[in-house]
């Protein structure tokens, strides 16, 4: 009798390629996700870099001064390719533009003197010029060298600036504030002119010291020192200057608000909304979808209505997200807003205060979204549990409250944190429904702050997948606003990688405390 032949061991029958096949796909989706976060990371991070100045002469004797961003093949009216520079020339008050495609063919000269300056500005955007000259109240100042002197008085201007906001904000409008709610104090009136006159007094310093300045085409301009925000001269940095300054500039993107219609300044604003509607989300969307879940698989009878409320929860989760948004205006805005503002607040109406978007009908309206997301997963991890567990639980004594409370619900931890894990992932990127519910281009305020009752609920908020939709599409220069969508982009990823990692971390602690024997 022939005997069957072994079958090499590791290897069950009817294997296949499938393995293969599964390893490859995850090995291409790695490497899918490393080369997003490579662009959004180059194209993102890159642009704090500070890029040397180049000093451009065409063959037509006339010169540029700009930092190079890339380089493109174009073809003419004739029908002939020609490589052309993008250069960032800034001066947009001077020549009208701050960007120019030059042909590389044209160039017959290129400098980078150690002289000229990149400066950043409140109004007008970026300059890139030569310094020439410090005057001071009209009189030209002759301090050498000119870099230092101007860096000095920089700082020193910067330090007025903030004398001057910490008494706007610590002194005149607690003051304001009292005097407009009724509360007639002379002493106060005395505390408010004088601080109204020192920061007159600080305007003014700030306004005397002037930086001339000249362009590449020759022309001048007298820059006020306190309309300057930042100065660098990158062509005479070192290399480890050039990393400090590229720290203190991505610090700057991150602990500062956004300036110029948002093509410019920081997105700190934005980071800290969209982690306080995260985390308000979670916390309503939680207990909600807990109880839910709960009562579907430990509670409710097991019939034919009990599956289609299944069914119909699971199909919620496939809604488009803009028609939650639609629903949060109806319901959240317009009737709960409008009638909170008819009990409570009739005296601000017809200006609404509930009845407008905010962060509370945001965290509402999201929670409402991923609401499936947390029911579906905290019953699968209940069906996970051995009934055994339940059975030994009730033989000991235990009421049913009891077993669900100290038995089920502790071991079914990770799978509810499965499901916030998901919520989490889902809510931080939504766009849609915020822009209905209280998302807004620039908040001046943001939702926290010392005033009672310190969580402003009913305020707009800034979110960083909306600053990414703005910046992009509603920006006025496109070649600036791309590196900051970059960078804001790989900064939303960040944020849910560390709500993510942070979630995941507590529910492997939870799981190894509270897994069932052989679950593990």
């Amino acid at each position: 009798m022939r005997l069957p032949t072994m079958r090499r061991a590791g290897r069950p029958r009817g294997e296949g390629p499938w393995p293969w096949l599964a390893a490859g796909s995850l090995a291409l989706s790695l490497l899918m996700l490393a080369a997003l976060l490579l662009l959004l990371a180059g194209r993102g991070l890159g642009h704090f870099w500070p890029a040397p100045v180049v000093l451009v002469t065409l063959d037509d004797g006339h010169q540029l001064a700009g930092q190079p961003v890339r380089e493109e093949r174009r073809r003419t009216l004739e029908g002939h390719w020609v490589r052309e520079r993008l250069y960032r020339v800034g001066n947009r008050d001077l020549d009208g533009e701050a960007w120019r495609w030059v042909e590389v063919g044209r160039i017959v000269a290129e400098e980078t003197p150690e002289a000229w300056a990149v400066i950043e500005r409140r109004r007008w955007g970026e300059l890139i010029v030569r310094p020439l000259a410090l005057e001071e109240a009209g009189r030209r100042l002759t301090e050498a060298p000119l870099w230092s002197a101007f860096e000095a008085r920089l700082e020193r201007g910067r330090a007025l600036a903030e004398e001057r906001d910490a008494l706007r904000e610590e002194v005149i409008a607690p003051l304001a504030r009292r005097l407009a709610a009724g509360h007639d104090d002379a002493a106060a009136r005395e505390r408010l002119v004088a601080a109204q006159a020192r920061v007159a007094e600080l305007q003014a310093a700030m306004a005397r010291d002037v930086l001339v300045v000249e362009s590449a085409a020759g022309e001048r301009l007298s820059v006020p020192l306190a309309e300057i925000t930042a100065a660098w001269r990158p062509n005479a940095m070192s290399p480890a200057e050039k990393l400090l300054a590229w720290g203190s500039n991505l610090w700057h993107f991150l602990s500062e608000g956004p300036e110029a219609a948002n093509s410019a300044g920081g997105v700190w604003p934005a980071i800290f909304g969209t982690v306080l509607m995260v985390l308000l989300m979670s916390l309503l969307v939680t207990p909600f979808g807990v109880l839910a879940a709960v009562y579907l698989h430990e509670v409710a009878p097991q019939g034919r209505l009990t599956g289609w409320v299944r069914i119909a929860v699971r199909n919620l989760a496939g809604v488009p997200s803009i028609v939650y948004g639609v629903f949060g205006l109806g319901v959240f805005v317009y009737g709960l807003g409008g009638r909170l503002d008819a009990w409570f607040f009739a005296e601000t109406l017809p200006s609404p205060t509930f009845g407008t978007g905010g962060l509370l009908w945001a965290s509402l309206t999201l929670a409402l979204l991923t609401l499936p997301v947390v029911i579906v997963a905290t019953e699968e991890g209940l069906a996970r549990i051995p009934d055994q567990q339940r059975e030994a639980a009730l033989a000991l004594g235990a009421t049913r409250a009891e077993m669900l409370r100290r038995v089920v619900l502790p071991m079914a931890l990770p799978a509810m944190l499965t499901g916030v894990i998901l919520a989490i992932a889902r809510a931080a990127g939504e766009v849609a429904p915020l822009m209905l519910v209280g998302v807004a281009k620039l908040a001046p305020q943001v939702p926290v702050d010392g005033d009672f009752p310190y969580l402003h609920l009913e305020r707009k908020f800034m979110h960083l997948g909306y600053h990414v939709f703005d910046v992009g599409f509603h920006g006025g220069d496109v070649e600036a606003a791309l590196p900051l969508v970059y960078a804001t982009a790989l900064l939303l990823v960040g944020v849910i990688l560390v709500l993510n990692l942070t979630a995941i971390l507590l529910r492997h602690h939870l799981r190894a405390r509270h897994a069932a024997p052989g679950t593990r």
